[in-house]
C-alpha cells in the first residue's frame, strides 16, 4: 500500500458506491487505478448513465490560468477547496505554486490534514471546542502545520480561548480579523470599531495570535466594480491602520491580508496591488476555488476574464451525460438524471450535446431546441421543438452551474481525454 495518501487512492476497489463506472470492474475486481491503466473510451468501455465527466483539458488549462493569473498580480494562492473536495486537486494546485488550500468547516480541514496538506486557511470563524482541540494537537504534532481561521465576535474569540486553554504550549491559534461585507451580508464584523474591538479581544487571548484581516467581497449587497473595490478598500485600509497602531504582535513574519471568490479576483487583484509597504511583508492571499471546474452558467457569467478578457480565460470542465428512457411525445422527453444526480441550486442544467449510442454519431442541437424544463429525484424533464431531435437511448451531455454542487453528488469522477479516453479518476469527500 502506498505511503503517500493521494496514492492510495488508486487502491481502492471500484464497486457500488461509484455511479457511472463499468459494472464489470466491480465483477473483475479492479481498483481504480487499474480500471484508470486500461484506458478505457467513455461510451465504449462499460460506463452507465448517468456519469459526470471532468475534461482533462479544461482541468488542465483553468489550472495554468490562475497559476498565471496570480503570478502576475502578485498574488498568494489559497483555492477554496470546499468546491471540489477533491485531494487529487488540491494537490495539483499546490504544485502549481498554491499556499495552501481553503476551507469552509473543520470536517474539510480534516480531510486536507488526511491528504498532507500543509497549509490551511479556514475562512470561518471556528467556536466548536472539539474542533479547536483537535487543530491544537495537529499544530503540537507537526511544527511545519500552518493553521490560519476567521474571528468576527468578541464572544467567539472568548470561545476560542476557553476551548484552547489547558491544551498543548505549541496552541497558539493564528487568527485573521473578518470584516463583513456590509449590512444583511454574511459573516464579519460590520463595522471598524467592531473590528478593532475584535482585534483587542484577540490580544487579551493568549491562545490566539492576530496575523491579519480577511474578508469576501462577493457578499457586497448589489455588488458591482465600485462597490466592490470600496469594500477591499476597507478591508486593506484597516490592515494599515491595525499595522501603525501596533496591533500585530512582535515576532510575526508576515501580515495576511485575504479575499477573494471567484466572481470579483480582478477587483481583489487591483485592490490590493494598492497596499502601501507596512512593517512587516504582506502575503495577499486570494482564495478563488470554482475556477477549477468553472461551470455552464453562474460563473461563466461572473467571471472576471469576462471584464478583462486580455487577462485570460476558463473553460468549463464538467459535463454528464444521461441517456433518454422515455420520449412520450413529440415535444416531451426524459433522462436518466435528477435531482441526485445534478447541480441545481443556481439554474437548471443546459443541453449542449446529443449522441447516438449506436453510430457514435454527436451533434450540437440548434439554440434552445432541447430544453431543460425541470428536474424529479432520478430524471430531467426535456421539452424539444421536434419529434425528430431525439429519440429514447440518445445520450445527451449536460452543462451545470455551480461546481460547488456538482462535486458533492460525485464520490468517483472520470477524466476524460479529448479522444474519450479514460485515464484518471478524481475521488471527491464531502
Amino acid at each position: 500500500m502506498p505511503s503517500d495518501p493521494v496514492q492510495a487512492l488508486a487502491q481502492e476497489p471500484v464497486d457500488h458506491r461509484f455511479k457511472g463506472l463499468p459494472p464489470d470492474a466491480e465483477r473483475t475486481g479492479l481498483t481504480v487505478g487499474q480500471l484508470a491503466a486500461q484506458r478505457r473510451d467513455l461510451f465504449s468501455g462499460g460506463f452507465t448513465t448517468p456519469v459526470l465527466t471532468l475534461d482533462a483539458d479544461a482541468l488542465s488549462h483553468n489550472l495554468a490560468a490562475l497559476k498565471a493569473y496570480t503570478e502576475r498580480h502578485g498574488l498568494a494562492f489559497a483555492p477554496h477547496g470546499k468546491t471540489c473536495m477533491a485531494p487529487q486537486l488540491f494537490h495539483r494546485q499546490l504544485e502549481q505554486g498554491a499556499w495552501g488550500i481553503t476551507a469552509a468547516v473543520p470536517h474539510q480541514v480534516r480531510v486536507y490534514r488526511a491528504f498532507g496538506i500543509q497549509r490551511i486557511f479556514l475562512a470561518n470563524e471556528l467556536v466548536d471546542a472539539a474542533a479547536l482541540r483537535w487543530v491544537a494537537a495537529e499544530l503540537a504534532a507537526d511544527p511545519g502545520f500552518r493553521f490560519v481561521c476567521y474571528v468576527d465576535s468578541v464572544r467567539g474569540v472568548e470561545l476560542m480561548d476557553q476551548a484552547l486553554q489547558g491544551q498543548p504550549a505549541i496552541a497558539v491559534v493564528d487568527v485573521v480579523v473578518e470584516l463583513g461585507a456590509g449590512e444583511g451580508a454574511r459573516t464579519g464584523a460590520r463595522t471598524d470599531e467592531d473590528c478593532r474591538a475584535v482585534a483587542d479581544a484577540v490580544d487579551r487571548a493568549p491562545t490566539l495570535r492576530l496575523v491579519g484581516i480577511a474578508g469576501y467581497e462577493a457578499e457586497v449587497p448589489g455588488a458591482e466594480p465600485e462597490s466592490v473595490h470600496a469594500y477591499l478598500r476597507r478591508l486593506t485600509g484597516l490592515a494599515v491602520e491595525f499595522d501603525k497602531a501596533g496591533r500585530f504582535p512582535a515576532g510575526l513574519d508576515e501580515i495576511v491580508v485575504s479575499a477573494g471568490g471567484s466572481a470579483w479576483f480582478d477587483a481583489v487583484a487591483d485592490v490590493f496591488a494598492e497596499i502601501p509597504e507596512l512593517s512587516r511583508p504582506v502575503l495577499k492571499l486570494l482564495r478563488s476555488g470554482a475556477y477549477v471546474s468553472h461551470d455552464h452558467g453562474w460563473y461563466t457569467r461572473l467571471t472576471p476574464f469576462n471584464r478583462i478578457p486580455e487577462e485570460g480565460a476558463l473553460r468549463p470542465a464538467f459535463r454528464l451525460w444521461a441517456q433518454v428512457v422515455s420520449r412520450p411525445s413529440p415535444t416531451q422527453a426524459f433522462v436518466n438524471a435528477g435531482k441526485r444526480d445534478i447541480a441545481y441550486d443556481l439554474g437548471l442544467p443546459e443541453v449542449e450535446l446529443l449522441r447516438d449510442p449506436v453510430t457514435g454519431i454527436e451533434r450540437t442541437p440548434a439554440a434552445g431546441s432541447v430544453r431543460v424544463t425541470k428536474l424529479s429525484d432520478q430524471h430531467a424533464w426535456l421539452e424539444t421543438d421536434s419529434a425528430d431531435d431525439l429519440q429514447v437511448g440518445d445520450w445527451v451531455a449536460l452543462g451545470m452551474s455551480h461546481p460547488c454542487t456538482i462535486f458533492e453528488k460525485w464520490p468517483l469522477i472520470p477524466v476524460v481525454e479529448s479522444d474519450g479516453t479514460v485515464g484518471e479518476y478524481v475521488r471527491t469527500f464531502f
